[in-house]
């Protein structure tokens, strides 16, 4: 991160960008609620950052955004630190080394990217370790799961036979709370059919884990088939920060 400051408060061009970005993003997300009749629990939006500067994280907070969401670790545990006098909440969204997991549980709120019991084990054991140092509350787990027809998932994920095996390690481990599901539409596919799917594994996990209500799906291109199929997060980066900086 090479920006000298992060930002200083004022009103500036990018500001009003933002919050004119912002505010077409959320009137979609108004549109598609209404539509599928669930002005009674809407889904919360997760702002993507990752290639973004620091600066435009403080920005977007100054506009009442709370949540954000990475990708990288080193990135967000730079950023997380440079904003820590923010009410911000780091959802970290990339997937993740098990090696990673020390750094991720010191800021993440949530990890949306879980796709193996190594991963469920190093971030257990990472979370009970910063709780006794500092206190912090259980880290919340989506399940990562692959919507591609090939077994290797080729956008990350579990295959959706192992989502029980992994449901059952993350209700039982200390220091984590099993959310629900995650997954990003196929490339070239159709994302109604993609999250109608991934509807069906979340309701077969809720059947055996109440607790697991989440759905984190949809992004800039497809907000829309995602809320039709129950989304309730939205991990929306483009659409409201733009293209990503150049490098260098």
């Amino acid at each position: 991160m090479n920006e000298p400051a992060v930002w200083d408060g004022r009103d500036d061009a990018r500001l009003a960008e933002l919050q004119q970005r912002l505010d077409t993003v959320r009137r979609r997300i108004d549109a598609a609620t209404a539509g599928a009749g669930r002005q009674d629990a809407p889904p919360q939006l997760i702002v993507v950052t990752k290639f973004h500067p620091a600066g435009d994280v403080a920005r977007l907070a100054a506009l009442g955004v709370a949540d954000v969401g990475e990708n990288r670790d080193q990135e967000a545990a730079d950023k997380a630190a440079r904003l820590s006098d923010l009410r911000l909440r780091w959802h970290f969204i990339g997937q993740l080394q098990s090696n990673k997991a020390k750094s991720v549980v010191k800021y993440a709120h949530a990890v949306h990217s879980v796709d193996r019991p190594q991963l469920v084990a190093a971030l257990a054991k990472a979370v009970v370790t910063e709780q006794e140092r500092t206190g912090r509350q259980d880290l919340e787990c989506f399940i990562q799961v692959s919507l591609d027809d090939d077994a290797d998932g080729h956008r990350g994920g579990a295959v959706p036979a192992a989502v029980p095996e992994l449901g059952g390690l993350l209700a039982t481990a200390a220091g984590l709370r099993l959310a629900g599901v995650m997954a990003v539409a196929p490339l070239g596919a159709d994302p109604e059919a993609a999250f109608e799917k991934l509807a069906g594994i979340s309701a077969r996990l809720r059947a055996e884990y109440p607790q697991a209500t989440a759905i984190s799906a949809g992004m800039s291109q497809d907000l829309e088939a995602a809320i039709r199929f129950g989304a309730t997060h939205l991990r929306i980066g483009s659409d409201i920060l733009g293209p990503r900086p150049a490098v260098g």
